[in-house]
């Protein structure tokens, strides 16, 4: 089974966390199958504290993973920010036009 849960990274009194689908026996810091974001809770903007790969959560969540209960409150706080993210950089990306000879 996969799940979507914290990696801790950072040193003492200074935590960091990557947000990664991850095999449910690895151990905590294990290895990884991806990164999915990163969450830094000594961030003083709630906002800026977690950065998401929506299209890589929804795909991840699409197939069955189970994210964490710190992880789901993650989620559930910030995953339509990074999904209005996402669309709007396609949205306002140009698309080539064709050459003309």
């Amino acid at each position: 089974m996969v799940k979507i849960r914290m990696k801790k990274l950072g040193k003492k009194h200074r935590p960091f966390f990557r947000i990664v689908a991850i095999d449910a026996r690895q151990p905590r810091d294990g290895r990884i199958i991806e990164e999915l974001g990163t969450y830094d809770p000594m961030v003083r903007d709630t906002d800026q504290r977690v950065t998401l790969k929506a299209s890589r959560v929804k795909h991840w969540l699409s197939v069955g993973a189970q994210p964490t209960e710190k992880t789901a409150i993650l989620l559930r706080k910030y995953l339509s920010k990074f999904e209005l993210l996402e669309s709007g950089v396609a949205a306002q990306t140009p698309v080539a036009a064709p050459a003309q000879s």
